[in-house]
């Protein structure tokens, strides 16, 4: 099913997660979930280890979801068991803003997330890096970013506190399980086509320190939705201008294959704690 049935997006995850809850859930005794991940561009690899495996669709089968379209996502949605007994939903792909179908199903799998009853999100992506100590492979922790595509999951007079959009605590976390990661702010343009040298040095000048093309306006709807969120970038290439190497979305894949046994080993190491 690839688009929404009714006009109300929040109804639209209410009908998803009545399906996910009456056709995965229920028969194994469940009723909610405690957590989703998002898995972006070379995080998809040893996604099966997350923990153990109730039930996997393809995510098209599910109201409101569609097939990604991006090489190197998954397309699944995979319900598991974590190690410390939580019930994860993890989306192996994601819609995209610049696929042209608007804010609401790019944010579709979090408000989904949110009516399964997760009160903790965490979103991965693949993004360029601006530091050129931070090579292809490097995970970076989100602490902050800034919103370039003029749009937001958020309708009429809805005020909501981006203040700490990224949880302090579950960077914190993050840092004593799996080690010291940098920190970042992440840097989100419209796309598809990657970012000119200008303005990598206008998203460096703003304060961003990596660039990507997701994950900001899901942020957006988790606050909305009031989940507290974790995100980690997989810095796959440098970013325009920062080296003389041309941008390749065969490098992004590499990269990411690459980084696929440290990226599962530190979402293990997180999920035994969440």
């Amino acid at each position: 099913m690839t688009t929404f049935e009714v006009d109300d997006p929040f109804e639209a995850a209410r009908l998803a997660a009545d399906h996910v809850r009456s056709e995965l859930l229920s028969p194994s005794g469940i009723e909610r979930i405690d957590l989703a991940l998002v898995l972006g561009s070379g995080w998809n690899q040893g996604v099966e280890q997350l923990g153990e495996e109730l039930a996997t669709v393809a995510l098209e089968t599910v109201p409101g979801f569609s097939k990604p379209v991006v090489a190197g996502h998954g397309g699944a949605l995979r319900l598991a068991r974590t190690a410390n007994g939580k019930v994860a939903m993890v989306l192996t792909g994601r819609t995209h803003y610049y696929e042209g179908r608007g804010v609401d199903p790019v944010v579709h799998g979090v408000r989904t997330a949110a009516a399964l009853g997760a009160t903790t999100l965490v979103l991965t992506n693949g993004c360029g890096g601006l530091d050129p100590a931070w090579a292809p492979g490097t995970p970076v922790l989100i602490r902050d970013h800034i919103n370039l595509t003029g749009d937001t999951p958020l309708r009429g007079a809805t005020f909501i506190d981006m203040g700490d959009a990224y949880s302090p605590r579950l960077r914190a976390l993050a840092q004593e399980v799996a080690g010291p990661m940098p920190e970042g702010v992440y840097v989100q343009f419209r796309g598809p086509q990657y970012e000119t040298p200008a303005e990598v040095r206008m998203a460096g000048i703003l304060g961003g320190d990596l660039v990507g093309m997701s994950t900001t306006l899901e942020t957006i709807a988790a606050r909305e939705a009031g989940l507290e969120v974790l995100g980690i970038s997989l810095v796959t290439n440098a970013a325009a201008g920062v080296t003389e190497e041309a941008l390749d979305h065969s490098d992004v894949i590499a990269a990411g294959r690459e980084a696929g046994p440290r990226l599962t080993t530190l979402l293990t190491q997180l999920l035994e704690r969440l």
